[in-house]
């Protein structure tokens, strides 16, 4: 029954999505409910590693340098290319090049753990391009946008910290204390993973809804396609070098899935309201096309 639950995830996504979208009045008040929700998610998933798990991942220092090169070469690249081809207003291509120049999103740690993937993997790259984008997010907007904007350093680091390395920490040191003990709640992780992310999903949705109505087809394709091409050249790429699925799984998700709301706030005090509008239908697709993507990974073990 937890692993048809489970499977089921993107299910479970779209019908809330759907529900949050024609009903926000049921989700759009929830928004504190956000962070808690992440790190309660991030804690059970801390139940099921190992210190040893991250020391795996630190003598492998050439899987976050594939992760990085994508993260910050492909995703503005591709965001500014697929504008230009689109002929989107300066205003939207800023948006889409804003998301394209963000760290990894804390939601594509979840998406990671329910896919199968290196969690422990997951969670360094997101450290690291939160780190990163400090200096690259300013600097690649300077370079396809010609503005620099300034990134809330502080802000991004309390967030990491809150939602993923303290709950993460947690959890670790409560599986190193009681081992085996832990073993029946481990057991409803994955279902209370679900539950969290497909909930955190539907307030995404209905705080957006207005939003989305705003939102021509045109730059739906756009946003659609851009969280494409970074899906397919996270899974090849690092396929291509390290031959290792759960790598190229775990790289894949997190390229794909970008800090979006950190280009939403930054639209909205940089530039305009319709600048703002990329990043808020990409917080939405990212995880309808993370949650099929981990059913996918989930169902389909070699592939």
């Amino acid at each position: 029954m937890t692993r048809f639950f489970t499977i089921s995830f993107p299910v479970w996504a779209v019908l809330f999505s759907a529900l949050a979208y024609f009903k926000p009045e049921i989700f759009n008040q929830q928004r504190s409910f956000i962070v808690p929700l992440l790190s309660m998610v991030m804690l059970g998933m801390g139940l099921t590693l190992k210190p040893e798990d991250f020391l795996r991942v630190l003598k492998k220092p050439l899987h976050i340098g594939i992760g990085m090169a994508l993260q910050y070469g492909v995703m503005p690249l591709a965001a500014f290319v697929v504008s230009k081809a689109f002929g989107l207003s300066n205003e939207l291509m800023i948006g889409m090049v804003l998301v394209g120049a963000s760290a990894g999103g804390t939601a594509s740690n979840v998406i990671a753990y329910l896919a199968g993937a290196s969690v422990p993997l997951s969670i360094s790259l997101t450290l690291t391009s939160t780190i990163m984008a400090v200096f690259m997010l300013p600097v690649l907007t300077w370079l396809y946008i010609g503005q620099v904007v300034a990134v809330p350093v502080l802000g991004m680091m309390k967030s990491v910290f809150l939602i993923v390395i303290f709950p993460i920490s947690i959890g670790l040191l409560l599986n190193a204390k009681f081992g085996k003990r832990m073993d029946h709640v481990k057991q409803f992780s994955p279902v209370v993973s679900v539950i969290g992310l497909v909930w955190i999903i539907s307030i995404v949705v209905a705080l957006n809804a207005e939003t989305l109505n705003q939102v021509g087809v045109t730059l739906g394709i756009a946003v659609a396609l851009h969280n494409a091409i970074g899906l397919t050249a996270g899974y090849f790429v690092a396929w291509f070098i390290t031959k290792d699925r759960l790598v190229s799984r775990t790289i894949a998700i997190e390229v794909g899935m970008q800090n979006s709301g950190l280009s939403v706030a930054l639209a909205n005090q940089f530039f305009t309201a319709i600048s703002a509008l990329p990043g808020a239908l990409f917080s939405v697709w990212h995880n309808i096309t993370g949650s099929l993507l981990a059913a996918w990974f989930s169902k389909n073990k070699k592939d």
